[in-house]
């Protein structure tokens, strides 16, 4: 089902099974897998959840650890299998909010092999009570939106469950 260069989304809440729907839709592309981790271990808490996610992904799995240059792990890595980017939500933290989100999209659209990149659902909560705090979440959305536009698939899971949402076979500025 390889294509050349697909890029693919998957969006979710926390602990909504985005992880293990993105870990499944690249070993679909029967490649060699290439896992970018941008999170940091910075507290013990941070190192069992990186443990946790090595151990439910299994042999089998490249990984490499880029928490701030993702536009340059991902050229690096180019032609050399499936990546699996996990996730944006935490690039963007690691950047302070300050991301190069064209950059990004940039070099997406040129890659040759196939991209699966995690994120979170953040806007779906309450406003948060802070600047800092909605800034980062205005900035995320933002992100969010403009990987999903150049996206090939976008998913969405829900309580472990996938939801495809691009394609679509209805185009909401259709006429009725």
């Amino acid at each position: 089902m390889t294509k050349q260069g697909h890029i693919t989304l998957v969006t979710g809440g926390a602990r909504s099974g985005k992880s293990d729907l993105a870990e499944r839709l690249t070993a679909r592309h029967g490649l060699p897998r290439i896992y970018i981790a941008t999170t940091e271990a910075r507290d013990g808490e941070m190192a069992d959840r990186i443990a946790l996610h090595r151990r439910a992904r299994g042999d089998g799995w490249a990984t490499v650890e880029e928490p701030l240059a993702l536009a340059d792990a991902l050229r690096r890595t180019d032609g050399q299998g499936a990546r699996l980017v996990d996730c944006l939500t935490l690039w963007l933290s690691n950047c302070m909010g300050d991301a190069d989100i064209e950059g990004l999209t940039s070099t997406l659209r040129r890659m040759q092999s196939p991209v699966v990149l995690v994120t979170n659902e953040l806007g779906q909560g309450i406003v948060p009570d802070n600047a800092l705090a909605r800034d980062f979440r205005d900035r995320h959305g933002w992100m969010n939106q403009a990987v999903a536009r150049i996206a090939d698939e976008v998913w969405m899971s829900v309580s472990g469950m996938p939801l495809r949402l691009k394609p679509v076979k209805d185009d909401p500025d259709e006429s009725l």
